[in-house]
């Protein structure tokens, strides 16, 4: 009975392996960030499919070889209980063969169903992620320095205090003066998972208020993600590349006004490029020096000497160079205008005063000046409200663009924002490439389109039930979800090549369709359900688990949880009725088979008779 029942599945595990290899295996293709991410995880579950199908074709018989001959009495209820549910289903089946259109109805209206819901989730690169740690920036003005920045600092620890002493924060870290001396950024590590009561979205909401209350700063507080990707300010992050950043500047603040006034869900905007920095610019009458005998290398080692130290010499002492600065003397410089009062030789040896050549000039520039696509650009950063999808930002944002940006000014996306729109093109691809790859191999598996067809068929309606599971759960579309749906393209494969290779057997043994179909959808139903059993059962511990990435767990359990066993109903009826409806178009393979043998002996006889005319 093992070796019998081994001969019979074989050709169906071959092509559930192969069709199961062939979706997992893109995945790990995924180029930028999903590539990164789901590299290993696309491999090892091909790797661990080709190893479970070598078990289930050798140690599987073997062990099934030992197996007692007699039934287990305490078992008996519980197989009277799986015979009613076979007749049950037997009987439900058969009237979804006997209406097949309405059976296939039923599936397009669920199918228009999921996507109407599709429409309504919420779409965003990653789920809200507890990493245990909450980051806290601030931004004073141009040109402070870092007394200002450190009693910042003081009250922003202020706040978080009270944290500490409840403990939910366990250290407070404070660097200030990091990039700038304006700057102050604080690293908070939380308390472990188990420690705490509250998550770290939580706590975050709540010190977003009192940290913006913070006077002379513009301070934002945000978390990470697995992908080490966020926004400056935790929110979404956008670019306007030009020719002029003056002209950039004017247009970044024309959409940070229209953020304001016509987009409720994002707020504080922040632009990147302000002309704040307090700067002192020395112009030289380049005419007048030369008139006076005055060289320009002179001069700037004047001011350089006197505004920062200038380097003259290395003093060379036991094998070791040791530079000598020429500065101004303590107190000598304490003015801008000070300068003015300096005096440069000339080269006839005179004294001639600075000023009588230079003048100074106070001005305001930007701090940095950035540059995206091999472009200036300036950078707008605005937060977001909380349960704001993602997704939802990027199109309100691209709308206001429309109306606000220039023809010959563009914007780009940053951070998350853009991984997104990355992520989405290449998932979408791989969605594409999976499905055309899994029906070529089983067309080749399987040596027939229609059996193909049949199979694929399903796999949709298994897609819009992982969507209905997505949405009844209040799960949102992320890159973990959408991996989730990728190997739901494989697991629905699987279940229906178990009733379509074994309906096809039954043809090859003279079964009509209906019967064919009926009979391999009844005896395969026991492994069919066992299957998305044994397959809803391992998601559990993924939505149940908690701790560091939980969420990305939930997202991927969600679906396969739900989404398979919904989609288990259309392998169970919708693959049937599309086989009744295509295989019938199409003879068995057997048949296929005779008539090839056929053509091949007809075409040696005609090859012979063409080779013995001429010896005539």
């Amino acid at each position: 009975a093992a070796v019998l029942g081994t001969r019979q599945v074989f050709f169906a595990v071959v092509a559930t392996t192969a069709a199961l290899i062939s979706v997992f295996v893109p995945i790990s293709f995924l180029p930028s960030t999903a590539g990164r991410l789901f590299r290993e995880f696309g491999f090892v579950l091909a790797i661990a499919v080709g190893i479970s199908s070598f078990v289930a074709l050798s140690l599987v018989p073997a062990l099934a070889a030992r197996l007692p001959d007699k039934p287990v009495r305490h078992l008996a209820p519980l197989a009277a209980v799986g015979r009613r549910l076979a007749r049950a289903y037997e009987q439900s089946l058969n009237a979804a063969l006997d209406a097949p259109l309405v059976a296939l109805a039923a599936a397009l209206a669920f199918a228009g169903l999921a996507w109407l819901t599709f429409q309504g989730l919420d779409e965003e690169l990653l789920p809200p992620e507890d990493r245990g740690v909450i980051y806290v920036l601030a931004t004073g003005p141009d040109g402070v320095g870092l007394g200002y920045s450190a009693r910042q600092a003081d009250r922003m620890e202020a706040i978080l205090q009270p944290y500490v002493d409840r403990g939910e924060i366990a250290a407070v870290l404070t660097i200030v003066g990091r990039w700038d001396l304006n700057r102050v950024s604080v690293i908070a590590p939380l308390a472990p998972w188990e420690d705490r009561a509250r998550s770290q979205q939580e706590i975050v909401e709540e010190l977003r208020g009192p940290m913006e209350a913070i006077p002379g700063a513009r301070v934002s507080v945000y978390g990470t993600n697995s992908l080490n990707l966020w926004s400056v300010g935790g929110g979404i992050d956008v670019a306007i590349l030009g020719s002029n950043y003056q002209r950039l500047f004017q247009t970044a603040k024309d959409l940070a006004r229209g953020i304001e006034d016509e987009l409720p869900n994002l707020s504080d905007p922040d632009i990147s490029y302000q002309p704040t920095q307090p700067q002192l610019s020395v112009r030289i009458d380049r005419q007048r020096a030369a008139d006076l005998g005055l060289s320009l290398d002179d001069l700037a080692a004047t001011l350089r000497a006197m505004v920062d130290g200038d380097e003259i010499a290395d003093l060379n002492v036991a094998d070791q160079a040791i530079p000598i600065h020429l500065e101004a003397a303590g107190g000598a410089i304490d003015d801008p205008t000070d300068l003015t009062n300096l005096y440069v030789r000339a080269e006839s040896g005179a004294l001639v005063p600075l000023s009588s050549v230079a003048t100074l000039t106070e001005e305001g520039v930007a701090a940095e000046l950035d540059r995206h696509r091999q472009r200036r650009a300036v950078e707008v950063d605005s937060n977001m409200a909380s349960g704001y999808p993602l997704r939802s930002a990027i199109e309100d944002l691209k709308g206001l663009a429309e109306r606000v940006l220039p023809s010959d000014i563009d914007m780009i996306f940053m951070g998350e924002a853009e991984a997104l729109e990355e992520t989405s093109q290449q998932v979408a691809i791989t969605y594409l490439v999976a499905l055309v790859v899994v029906f070529l191999v089983l067309t080749a598996q399987f040596e027939s389109l229609t059996s193909a067809a049949v199979v694929m068929t399903t796999v949709p309606f298994g897609v819009a039930a992982a969507v209905l599971a997505l949405f009844l759960t209040g799960t949102s579309v992320n890159i973990y979800s959408q991996i989730g749906l990728v190997m739901l393209i494989g697991l629905m494969a699987k279940n229906g090549i178990l009733v379509v290779e074994f309906a096809d057997q039954l043809r090859d043994r003279g079964f009509e369709v209906r019967d064919a179909v009926a009979t391999a959808a009844k005896v395969r139903l026991r492994p069919i359900v066992m299957t998305m059993i044994s397959t809803v059962m391992g998601g559990l511990p993924l939505i149940l688990s908690g701790g560091p990435g939980a969420e990305a767990r939930a997202a991927i359990g969600w679906v396969v949880f739900g989404g398979l066993g919904l989609a288990a109903i259309f392998t169970l009826y919708l693959t049937p009725v599309a086989y009744l409806g295509l295989a019938r178009f199409v003879g068995p393979r057997a048949a296929e088979g005779t008539r090839l043998e056929t053509e091949l002996r007809d075409a040696e006889k005609v090859s012979d008779s063409a080779v013995e005319r001429p010896a005539e």
